[in-house]
């Protein structure tokens, strides 16, 4: 079977709340021997975003759109449950994101896909103010400051905490990373508002992070969208420094 035809119907199960179908489906999958990372990757987040594509352009009902990002919480709680950890991990993230259930969705893939690529992640989730995230950020001095958001509504809330960091020099060594729908939407931005990089996927995102450990800050890299399970074939941007 096709990955694209595997994820249409992953996506119907989910659409339709079918848990047993979709259960079947994760099975069918690990039996293959695929590894809870690729589960993540190619089956979990092709679906993700369909689902959001769907919803924000009005063409999915709410009473969907709630069955199947409930499903796919669960399921996604799951494979981090097979993640497998490593024991040392020195890179620090400290992650945020919007408030809506997609946005925690994503960022929940990505910073479990971050621990088990040897990332020390601590994640508060959506719905957390600037201030507070700015608070944390000083306290615990991260290597990466994770940001995930969707809509343009969180851009003022990310744009005062990067200015803030700024503004009074704290946490020199800290990188700011941003990744969500709006920042794939509108190229630059990232460099905008004032971000070291940005990812397209929680995919895109490990591979940045790892392979720019060694970069300085001053570095922005973008990593484009990997071509989609749905068939969509989209070109790789290369890393560009900061205007």
């Amino acid at each position: 079977m096709s990955q694209e035809v595997l994820v249409e119907r992953f996506f119907e199960t989910l659409v339709s709340g079918d848990r047993q179908a979709a259960r079947s489906i994760v099975q069918e999958t690990l039996d293959d021997n695929v590894s809870p990372e690729t589960l993540l990757t190619d089956l979990y987040w092709p679906a993700h975003e369909m689902i959001e594509k769907l919803f924000k352009s009005d063409q999915m009902e709410v009473v969907s759109y709630h069955l199947a990002t409930r499903l796919l919480r669960m399921l996604v709680d799951q494979a981090a449950g097979r993640l497998t950890v490593p024991a040392i991990r020195t890179k620090t993230v400290f992650a945020a994101c919007g408030p809506s259930q997609g946005e925690e969705l994503a960022a929940q893939m990505a910073v479990d896909l971050l621990e088990s690529n040897g990332f020390n992640v601590t994640f508060t989730g959506g719905g957390i103010p600037a201030d507070e995230i700015l608070a944390q950020v000083q306290s615990r001095q991260p290597d990466i400051l994770l940001l995930f958001a969707s809509a343009a509504s969180d851009l003022p809330g990310i744009r005062s905490i990067i200015d803030t960091l700024r503004e009074i020099g704290a946490c020199s060594g800290t990188q700011v990373v941003v990744g969500g729908g709006v920042f794939n939407r509108a190229d630059g931005l990232a460099e905008e508002i004032g971000a070291h990089q940005w990812a397209y996927s929680p995919a895109d995102l490990v591979d940045l992070l790892i392979t720019s450990a060694g970069e300085t800050q001053e570095a922005v890299r973008h990593v484009a969208p990997t071509p989609a399970a749905t068939g969509v074939a989209t070109k790789k941007r290369k890393g560009r420094a900061a205007a």
